[in-house]
């Protein structure tokens, strides 16, 4: 039998003062008990008192008082008394807290109990005579097996039940220390994902800045040369390097914190691309119902992007989660200050959300992360069968610099 040991002598100072209370309490319970026959019935009262007081403390020093009260007892001869009883809670408490070692010398001191019970009871109490007639060898027999199998299956019962407390608290424990383990896992998964999606935003945010000081410096020249001819040319010139400026701030606030070194890698997406993105998913076997709300306002390159990335994203996880017979609604409501953008998918039949119970979910984190570093939310959540993933991007970045 396989079950986990427990260092003794590390208990709260708390619960070792309950345990002597309730010792005190028992000793005074059976005091008038174990002194009805006679004052020696005192002794055995005393080790089975201390035993009790130590029983969790010390488990093995407990089992050794229980048989010094017990064969104090037999050697004194004394009947039987209530102050017995703290035999059983000796046993228990061997079981479940002793070492490996006490807990099979509890299991076996329930044993040799059980028969030195039958043989004190059985033989010595009973009496080789009664009324000056030879009790028979037979009913002594019979009277010692009663007693054994009585002794034993109380003695038995007493380490059986502290041996399923122990396995029932070892086993909690372990689900606990379990639970801290995934929790940890967990935690450190989920700082893994938003780091790789921070490094993948880094990627994409030098390529649009990249774009916009090439345009910057492109107007800049031109206004240069037009300047002299053509004064309105280099006026709105000056335009449009303040507005690509302008949204490249934006974009450049958003990196101070993560901006990483990348070469190369495609031109980025922007809104644009996404009836491109509708088509390939619908031909996967996705139908994509958009609808667009209001009057779409410049959104910076790098909100662009994320826009994007978070409407694909949430598709993708429909059409690998979500119930793909039904139709996944995304739309868009544009007013002055951004756009929100809301994607519903169809949740299967069992209801779930993607992935199995207590999984993390890869894209939700990053959604989320891109929102955050435009200046906007995002919420992803069951609600009425339907997975809903809603997102808030700004107009400009309401982010600051670190």
């Amino acid at each position: 039998m396989s079950v986990p040991s427990e260092p003794a002598g590390r208990i709260p100072r708390s619960q070792l003062v309950v345990d002597l209370v309730l010792a005190g309490v028992f000793a005074l319970v059976c005091l008038p008990f174990s002194l009805h026959a006679s004052a020696a019935g005192l002794l055995p009262l005393v080790a089975y008192t201390a035993a009790l007081g130590v029983r969790r403390l010390r488990p093995d020093l407990s089992l050794a008082l229980a048989w010094a009260g017990a064969l104090l007892t037999m050697g004194l001869m004394l009947p039987p008394a209530l102050a017995d009883s703290a035999v059983l809670g000796v046993l228990y408490a061997s079981s479940a807290h002793g070492s490996r070692r006490v807990r099979w010398a509890g299991l076996a001191s329930a044993v040799l109990g059980a028969v030195a019970a039958a043989v004190y009871l059985g033989v010595v109490q009973l009496g080789l005579v009664t009324d000056g007639a030879p009790q028979s060898g037979l009913g002594m027999l019979m009277w010692g097996t009663l007693v054994f199998i009585a002794s034993v299956s109380l003695f038995a019962l007493a380490w059986t039940a502290g041996l399923v407390v122990r396995t029932v608290r070892a086993s909690r424990a372990a689900k606990r220390n379990e639970e801290l383990a995934r929790r940890d896992r967990t935690l450190a998964e989920y700082r893994m994902v938003v780091e790789q999606e921070r490094s993948r935003i880094a990627r994409d945010m030098h390529d649009v800045v990249a774009h916009s000081l090439a345009v910057v410096i492109a107007q800049a020249d031109g206004a240069r040369f037009a300047a002299a001819a053509k004064p309105e040319a280099a006026v709105d010139a000056l335009g449009t390097i303040a507005g690509v400026a302008r949204g490249a701030l934006g974009d450049v606030r958003m990196l101070l914190a993560e901006l990483r070194h990348d070469e190369g890698g495609a031109p980025q997406p922007v809104i644009e691309d996404l009836e491109l993105l509708l088509d390939q998913l619908r031909a996967a076997g996705l139908d994509v119902r958009a609808e667009t709300h209001g009057d779409p306002v410049e959104l910076p390159t790098g909100h662009q992007i994320a826009v994007y990335r978070i409407v694909q994203e949430a598709l993708t996880n429909a059409l690998r989660h979500g119930d793909t017979e039904e139709p996944v609604e995304l739309r868009f409501d544009w007013d002055g200050a951004g756009v929100s953008v809301t994607v519903a998918s169809a949740l299967k039949e069992d209801g779930r959300q993607p992935g199995p119970p207590g999984a993390l979910r890869h894209g939700i984190p990053g959604m989320r992360e891109r929102a955050q570093l435009t200046g906007g939310t995002l919420h992803a959540e069951p609600a009425g069968g339907r997975f809903v993933v809603r997102a808030r991007i700004p107009a400009r970045s309401g982010r600051q610099p670190a």
